[in-house]
């Protein structure tokens, strides 16, 4: 069964390989992490480890069971006044499955137990038809376009 983990510095191998093994997937949907985001790795890494601790964001990895790789991405990010915005990404491989449906409602239930938010916002662009899916599933209702 995999397990949700808050982000720390031993994730960063695996955070990297999952983030290169699906870029062409995630390019499909969402706008490219370019080149540059691969060959500063380690330094946006410790920048987001910088941020958790402060407060501002609080990242999570779906790990997999037995080997230890990243399934998903769940991030919490610009925390402030019980408020945080939700981003989410999920491999390849695991998509279609109620991975990312079953980990964002974890992450809700977490969101008001650890972190005392109230409110989680989530945008789409239009043509992520999955993602919208899977937040009307865990129970994000539209705002807007």
């Amino acid at each position: 069964m995999p397990e949700l983990q808050r982000l720390h510095a031993g994730h960063a191998p695996a955070v990297l390989a999952f983030e290169m093994a699906n870029r062409a997937y995630f390019a499909a949907s969402v706008p490219d992490r370019r080149d540059d985001f691969f060959d500063q790795s380690t330094d946006r890494y410790n920048a987001l480890l910088g941020e958790q601790e402060a407060g501002i964001c609080a990242f999570h990895v779906l790990v997999a069971e037995g080997d230890g790789s990243v399934l998903g991405r769940f991030n919490l990010v610009d925390i402030e006044d019980h408020t945080a915005e939700l981003g989410y990404r999920v491999a390849q491989h695991v998509a279609g499955r109620g991975v990312a449906t079953t980990t964002v409602r974890e992450l809700c239930q977490l969101t008001a137990a650890r972190y005392r938010l109230r409110t989680l916002r989530e945008a789409t662009v239009r043509q992520n038809a999955a993602s919208q899916k899977v937040l009307t599933k865990a129970g994000f209702v539209p705002v807007g376009p």
